[in-house]
């Protein structure tokens, strides 16, 4: 695989087929003797759209495969998915063969045998890996297993050295460090390669360029090491004939997630003095762990403060350029997240989504995480425990903000920027505060001199001091005026000068965060053109954090294509942002100037853009919702604002992410709708997000979405509005277990169906009910409700919804054990959903019915009927409901005295249970498991 994928069977190549088929075994070859699931074996081939029949089209594949091996290789089924089982498949699979080797070679004592080992494993590779093959998956592994190359070829080298080589690298070298200029493990090597060569002016000259070019371009000097191998050279030291073996480094897949350092940074060196000699490095053994008889320092947090609380002043530059150049302190890696403390626009983002981005690039997939932020904080907590990492916490707003991120143990260092002193973060966690002030005027000078060049700075001296003057050492500022500068040389100084003046810059020494802003970005915007500056301005009032493309369009009124075209050119301006995923952001300050700007632009330009991209996200929202429920009632949506063109949605996955895409701007959005009075849209909104935060577990957006929507549908004329607000609203005060409100909005919802005469709206509210009082605990309520609901449904012509009643009244007698009752209404709500193709209609009464089975004594029927349920959710990716149903499918085991699937089944139900953070029904799980042998043998009479 470390090329093009081939396979080679008795001395002559396999024909392996398909591109998308040798795909398969490539994926099935990366975990060789380890079992893959069907879903991430589907995942992995096609990535987040994969077709209606994707693990059929999976199965074909497989069997192809077989064939092709001739029963050679082994490509086994078990457990909902596939292992490629090979005899040595280190030997077998070049990838498995190439980590072997290199795994074998870091724990060699001895130079020379790691020199030959990564020698051998390097000659594995030939050309790109997975060459012919595409797909996000296979990019992401092609770009991790050519880092892995990279270091290996780096390791080889450290050990070429150590065994005294020179003059055979001095060739190779030069090329690499041609490739890569500012590596300064490629320039280390090559400068000992020159000077064991007899060529050490040339090593030295090497230097030389290499440190003009780090401060020309980085505004840094090479780091230590460097600069002792430098000195070592200079003095002709003889340790440099020969390295002590075992110096090289071992790669590891690790998250990288800083930011690019500042290109230009200059001064602070009392700030860096401090935060080198504020992190621990003393009282540790070479494992990271408290040396005998030292004690571990309390402090392991820094936390870096603004003066006044104000922006821009170079927090995360200062966080950024140390983090950059003290990399080699925290070899398991670097998180790094901006929590948007002060966005004018937006809410600061929560501990809980911080999480999941941290648990995701620490190696637990989404839909693995636990949904609860406690279960989350300890999740991450324990992951990086042990690992010597740097998280650096930007733009936090609050110490309850900062305090869920903080990892345990004495191992990793954390940076907080934020506006705000954050006392109890040092009163409570012993963060070290760092004073971060304004730049002296050398300062300024300095990174003046290194951005716009030497020679220009001093042809036009007095210009210079009047934009240190009028700056007064904000970095923001300044970094804002050099770029201006020198993007358009012919520009002289003096007239930004007179621009900055005119506008009043002095006003940055002032405390508040906007103050100075407008003054620094009127020339970025000067040369833009008039629509840009529109564009820019509109922005800033987008909902959400960012903007994606399509949103962008809706609220430009631009086409796409052209849309696209301008947000490039605000890029290009530094104005904004293009994030990894595509959308586009800016920092919270530049879109305050852009709120300050909006203002200019007629109101009905403002109302009619804000208008567009409101509707775009209801009507596509609305779209996604469909798909996600086939059976929803199809309620009229008025047709959106003109030049609103939805994103196309395709089928149930592509619909789910682009809710977890955009629910950040829907939640947003529904907020402008409601400080802009757009009734119905907020009402809209909260039915279209409905589906998917049941699904995902947002229980919370989805109480305050509906409270919004019940606030808005006051205004409505459609009373049935007011009637699902609090019927909604009441199921998401129930789904967190507060049932006196739960209750008083459905009692809400069906005082008003009556008023109106709406039998459908009180049958579906009557349902809800029941459903709420048998969360209570309260089954002859719940019993009584459910048949009213059926009452008023039957004849309604409302055939799935009839269904839903029916079943609702059968789990509620079984549950006060009227079991005959039960099961007639649950079979004639079975034979409903399937006539009509509601599968999860359809799994939800099987488990009813296998309830009434277990309890009849029926326990091998009870069985059968949880797994067809469990079929039925597994095809729909409904892990929520799998939980339950495998916590139900132990109990008639257990009956059986299968002891030993039932506690299979439980012990699934639990880690599912657990990863949800559901903990109470956890706790409950282990109980049972605790409980299987001791219990007595349970009675199996009718009616137990």
């Amino acid at each position: 695989m470390l090329g093009e994928v081939t396979a080679q069977f008795d001395q002559r190549l396999v024909d392996l087929g398909t591109p998308r088929q040798r795909c398969v075994l490539a994926a099935l070859a990366v975990d060789a003797g380890r079992l893959v699931p069907a879903d991430r074996l589907v995942g992995r081939v096609w990535g987040a759209d994969p077709p209606r029949r994707g693990r059929a089209t999976l199965q074909t594949y497989v069997s192809r495969l077989r064939g092709t091996f001739a029963g050679a290789v082994a490509i086994v089924h078990r457990s909902d998915g596939y292992a490629l089982e090979i005899d040595q498949a280190d030997q077998a699979v070049d990838l498995l063969r190439f980590h072997a080797l290199r795994d074998r070679a870091r724990g060699a004592g001895d130079d020379t045998r790691r020199v030959a080992l990564l020698t051998d494993a390097l000659a594995l590779w030939h050309g790109q890996p997975l060459s012919g093959l595409s797909g996000e998956w296979v990019e992401g592994e092609r770009s991790r297993w050519l880092q892995e190359r990279w270091a290996a070829e780096h390791d080889l080298v450290d050990a070429q050295l150590a065994i005294g080589l020179g003059d055979e690298l001095v060739a190779p070298l030069s090329a690499r460090a041609g490739q890569h200029p500012l590596d300064e493990r490629v320039a280390g090597q090559y400068m000992l390669a020159l000077h064991r060569a007899g060529r050490s002016a040339d090593a030295l000259d090497h230097y030389r360029q290499l440190r003009e070019r780090l401060i020309e371009e980085l505004g840094t000097d090479p780091g230590a090491a460097l600069q002792n191998l430098h000195q070592q050279i200079l003095t002709v030291d003889p340790n440099l004939l020969h390295t002590p073996a075992g110096t090289a480094t071992q790669p590891v897949a690790i998250p990288r997630q800083l930011p690019a350092a500042p290109a230009w940074f200059v001064g602070r060196h009392d700030e860096f003095d401090r935060l080198d000699t504020t992190l621990p490095t003393s009282g540790l053994s070479e494992d990271g762990t408290p040396s005998a008889g030292e004690e571990m320092p309390a402090w392991t947090m820094m936390l870096i403060s603004a003066i006044g609380g104000t922006g821009g002043i170079g927090k995360t530059w200062l966080a950024l350029t140390w983090a950059h150049r003290n990399l080699d302190r925290f070899p398991d890696g670097q998180l790094f997240v901006d929590l948007r403390g002060f966005s004018p626009t937006g809410r600061p983002v929560r501990p809980a989504d911080v999480l999941g981005g941290f648990l995701d690039a620490l190696g637990v997939d989404r839909d693995r995480q636990p949904t609860d932020p406690d279960r989350r904080a300890e999740l991450y907590r324990s992951l990086i425990a042990d690992k010597q990492m740097l998280v650096v916490l930007d733009n936090a707003a609050t110490t309850d903000q900062v305090t869920p991120l903080l990892p345990g143990g004495h191992h990793c260092t954390v940076l907080v920027t934020s506006r705000n002193q954050l006392r109890g973060l040092i009163a409570r966690h012993g963060a070290r505060p760092i004073h971060l002030d304004v730049l002296t005027d050398a300062e300024t000078h300095a990174l003046l001199a290194a951005t716009l060049g030497p020679d220009r700075v001093t042809a036009e001296q007095p210009a210079v001091a009047e934009l240190i003057d009028l700056c007064g050492g904000f970095p923001l500022a300044l970094g804002l005026i050099a770029a201006h500068a020198a993007a358009d040389p012919h520009l002289s100084l003096a007239d930004i000068a007179a621009e900055l003046r005119t506008l009043g810059l002095d006003a940055l020494d002032s405390q508040e965060p906007t103050a100075s802003l407008p003054a620094v970005l009127f020339w970025s915007l000067h040369h833009l053109s008039d629509e840009q500056r529109e564009v820019f301005a509109l922005l800033g009032i987008a909902p959400g954090p960012d903007t994606g493309l399509p949103a962008a369009a809706a609220l430009t009124g631009l086409p796409e294509r052209k849309t696209h075209a301008v947000l490039r050119a605000l890029t290009d301006a530094s104005l904004i942002n293009r994030t990894p995923s595509g959308r586009y952001a800016m920092h919270d300050l530049v879109r305050a100037y852009a709120i300050t700007i909006v203002d200019y632009l007629p109101t009905e330009v403002q109302e009619t853009a804000l208008r567009r991209v409101v509707d775009f996200y209801t009507h596509t929202a609305r779209a996604a919702a469909a798909l996600l429920d086939l059976h929803r009632d199809p309620t009229p949506l008025d047709s959106p604002a003109p030049g609103v063109h939805l994103h196309p949605l395709h089928d149930i996955p592509t619909a789910l992410a682009w809710f977890d895409t955009e629910h950040a701007s829907l939640l947003a959005a529904q907020h402008t709708a409601s400080t802009h009075h757009w009734h119905s849209t907020v009402w809209w909104l909260a039915w279209s997000l409905h589906t998917f935060h049941y699904q995902r577990g947002h229980h919370h957006d989805r109480l305050t979405v509906w409270q919004a929507a019940v606030d808005a549908a006051v205004h409505l004329p459609d009373p049935t509005t007011s009637i699902h607000a609090h019927r909604y609203l009441g199921l998401a005060y129930a789904e967190q277990g507060r049932h006196e409100n739960a209750i008083t909005h459905l009692d809400q919802a069906l005082t008003l169906a009556e008023h109106h005469h709406n039998p459908t709206h009180q049958a579906q509210t009557h349902q809800a009910l029941a459903w709420t009082w048998e969360q209570r605990g309260d089954g002859r309520q719940a019993l009584a409700h459910a048949r009213r609901a059926l009452d008023l449904l039957r004849g309604r012509d409302r055939p799935v919804w009839e269904a839903d009643a029916l079943g609702a009244v059968g789990w509620c007698a079984a549950r006060l054990g009227d079991y005959d009752t039960a099961r007639d209404h649950c079979q004639a709500a079975l034979t409903m959903y399937r006539h009509h193709d509601n599968p999860t209609g359809e799994a939800t009464t099987l488990e009813s019915l296998a309830y009434i089975d277990h309890h009849n004594g029926h326990h091998q029927q009870a069985i059968n009927r949880y797994h067809h349920a469990l079929s039925l959710y597994r095809y729909h990716g409904n892990t929520y409901d799998i939980a339950d149903t495998l916590d139900a499918l132990g109990h008639p085991h257990a009956a059986l005295k299968q002891t030993g699937q039932a506690r299979t089944v439980w012990r699934k139900a639990r880690t599912l249970y657990q990863e949800q953070g559901r903990n109470d029904d956890a706790t409950r799980v282990q109980h049972q498991l605790d409980n299987i042998d001791s219990q007595p043998p349970q009675d199996t009479k009718p009616g137990t």
